[in-house]
């Protein structure tokens, strides 16, 4: 099975769409969707998600599940370096890397800055618990760290038979942050280290397979993350929103 992620295109956060480069963006990376045989098309319910989207959804005929739980991952708290009351994530280097809990898969949401919002460890295992469901209804189902394959009762095959594979393919159009959290479970990584060390530029592809090389079990690895070859292919150069230097163009 193969998960795509897909971040929104470059950003008009004050109106919660795209800018006219977005929008190239998104027609830009429809022209690449619509070549992929997608099973299901998951969305956040936030307009830039949303309007990145329809470009790939209109040119396949198609319509995509809303999700609120796939939102940006946005509940704020206040930088303690800089002052900063917004994400959290963007720490300085000089803090976060002298923090041990940030490389804590198990206790990173212990430190004392996500301790300043209750809604943060909430709300990563409400995402954790939302991308699981979307797995078990493909036969993938959550046991500690990996997961055990069968096929759903509702396909006609007995409960517990070991499925060996499924090639279905579903894209998810989600933001940064949020996407992270999700690699965060899937990988078994703690989301600190995805939010301060990889950049997803907007309508960047990152793509999961799983692996199922043990009878009845799986786990997703990684093949492309914040892949932009649509941009390249297009002459659009890649944004910098979420960056804090020049993104190199391939």
């Amino acid at each position: 099975m193969r998960i795509i992620f897909i971040r929104h295109g470059d950003p008009d956060y004050k109106n919660d769409t795209l800018t006219e480069k977005g929008w190239r963006e998104a027609k830009l990376l429809a022209e690449r969707v619509c070549k992929w045989p997608v099973k299901e098309f998951y969305c956040s319910p936030l307009g830039r998600a949303k309007d990145t989207a329809s470009c790939s959804l209109e040119k396949m005929n198609r319509k995509a599940t809303i999700y609120e739980w796939l939102q940006e991952f946005k509940y704020p708290i206040t930088d303690p370096t800089t002052g900063r009351y917004g994400v959290p994530w963007d720490f300085m280097p000089s803090y976060w890397t002298n923090e041990p809990l940030f490389y804590d898969k198990e206790h990173w949401h212990e430190t004392s800055v996500y301790q300043q919002n209750g809604d943060i460890r909430v709300k990563y295992d409400e995402v954790c618990r939302g991308i699981d469901g979307i797995l078990s209804a493909y036969g993938y189902i959550r046991e500690k760290n990996i997961y055990r394959t069968e096929v759903p009762p509702a396909e006609g095959i007995p409960e517990g038979k070991p499925y060996s594979h499924c090639d279905d393919t579903i894209v998810i159009f989600c933001h940064l942050g949020v996407a992270c959290v999700m690699l965060s479970h899937l990988l078994g990584i703690a989301p600190t280290l995805l939010w301060q060390n990889f950049f997803l530029a907007p309508t960047s592809v990152t793509i999961l397979a799983s692996e199922e090389r043990m009878p009845g079990t799986a786990y997703f690895r990684v093949q492309a993350m914040g892949d932009t070859t649509h941009l390249h292919d297009g002459n659009e150069p890649v944004s910098h929103m979420g960056y804090f230097a020049e993104p190199f163009q391939l």
